[in-house]
């Protein structure tokens, strides 16, 4: 499967708890608020109607506060929690659907769940906590213990194999969850809360740590936390919940950039814009002209429907001509080899990496993707609105 094709799709899930949850499901779908459903039946609304998207290879964060569902939900994707009503589709398999021995195979195979606590066996080694659940599927002791030892290498713990949970830190025993789960080689990463419980700081490199794993394993991360910044930091693709229901979904910038309604835009509000927010995203339409064909009239044509037009040298960007330029583009295009080299930066860059870039440019920016194809531009103007924004938040 390739990556950007569709790992897990969540489809109008409901969660109600309670003694008959499908008397009241018509109340819940007709929109009868939280509080009115509980008092008056007695019912408490988990999800409501929650669609998601989740890529293959990519970490998808669920947010939101205490009560918003999100561990909820989390727990619908490997069935510890059977929900009222919808689909859970994983690789095109509905999960709702499986068998007791299909679930259990499922569970030990393709997914694995880290907690928040650490769950970790207070009588058994590092390794003998790494591998429990290999063993217990009925791999050989010798095989099990090689292969955990990988895993322990894996997050930095190698030469603590022997030490109990109690000689580790908080950090280094949630580390030994996260290889106890990456020991099965579960495609899907199942992670509630799992910082949640530690120190800033260790939660700072935790979050370091994972983000080094998935460049280069590229699981299928689904990660719960009710910290924004957090969520910014480790998330692809971000949803926040609010009372069982889905707000807005998408990247970081997107939300940021664009809040869905006012209670996105308030949970967003004090997060510097500067140190999420990528270039890319600003990204503003340019044509493309070979240097070669470049003169007044043609420059002028484009920039009609162009921000700005990249002069290419052999596909290379050579020189970038703005909407500023377009009363001396005679003037300007009668040197060409003097033009000033256009500045090209990554998509992927923070706006807080390009300010200085950016102030030394009197031109636009020339935004690239991954292998160095210009995709567009960046202006001061737009860097200013997006910031402005933040201002006036």
């Amino acid at each position: 499967m390739a990556d950007d094709e569709m790992k897990i799709r969540v489809k109008n899930v409901y969660k109600v708890f309670g003694d008959n949850p499908a008397a009241v499901m018509d109340k819940v779908k007709a929109g009868a608020s939280k509080s009115e459903i509980l008092e008056k039946t007695g019912h408490v609304v988990g999800i409501r109607d929650v669609s998601l998207d989740i890529r293959a290879g990519e970490t998808f964060v669920i947010m939101g506060l205490s009560g918003s569902g999100k561990s909820t939900l989390i727990r619908h994707f490997n069935r510890l929690i059977e929900p009222t009503a919808g689909h859970i589709l994983v690789d095109d398999v509905d999960v709702l659907k499986m068998s007791e021995t299909e679930l259990r195979a499922f569970r030990r195979k393709k997914v694995s769940m880290v907690f928040q606590r650490f769950a970790l066996l207070p009588h058994k080694t590092v390794l003998d906590n790494v591998v429990c659940g290999l063993t217990i599927a009925g791999m050989g002791k010798a095989e099990a213990r090689e292969h955990g030892m990988r895993q322990i290498e894996q997050v930095g713990l190698d030469g603590f194999e022997n030490q109990y949970p109690k000689q580790l830190s908080g950090g280094m025993q949630q580390r030994v969850g996260l290889a106890r789960a990456l020991a099965t080689d579960a495609e899907i990463l199942l992670m509630d809360e799992a910082f949640s419980a530690l120190d800033p700081l260790i939660r700072n490199d935790m979050q370091a740590q994972l983000k080094e794993l998935q460049e280069r394993l590229h699981k299928t991360i689904v990660f719960i936390t009710h910290d924004l910044d957090e969520a910014l930091r480790l998330g692809d693709h971000i949803a926040i919940l609010k009372d069982g229901e889905l707000r807005q979904a998408g990247t970081g910038a997107d939300i940021l950039m664009n809040p869905a309604d006012d209670y996105v835009a308030r949970f967003v509000n004090d997060v510097n814009r500067a140190r999420v927010v990528t270039v890319g995203s600003l990204v503003e339409k340019a044509g493309l002209l070979p240097l070669s064909d470049a003169n007044a009239a043609n420059c002028g044509a484009l920039l009609e429907d162009n921000e700005a037009i990249i002069l290419t040298d052999e596909g290379k960007p050579r020189h970038v001509v703005g909407q500023g330029d377009r009363h001396r583009l005679d003037d300007l295009l009668r040197s060409k080899s003097a033009m000033p080299a256009a500045v090209c930066v990554d998509g992927g860059m923070v706006l807080e990496d390009g300010f200085s870039i950016l102030a030394g440019s009197h031109n636009p920016l020339v935004i690239t993707n991954g292998s160095d194809v210009p995709v567009g531009v960046v202006t001061q103007q737009s860097v200013m609105r997006a910031l402005a924004r933040d201002a006036a938040g």
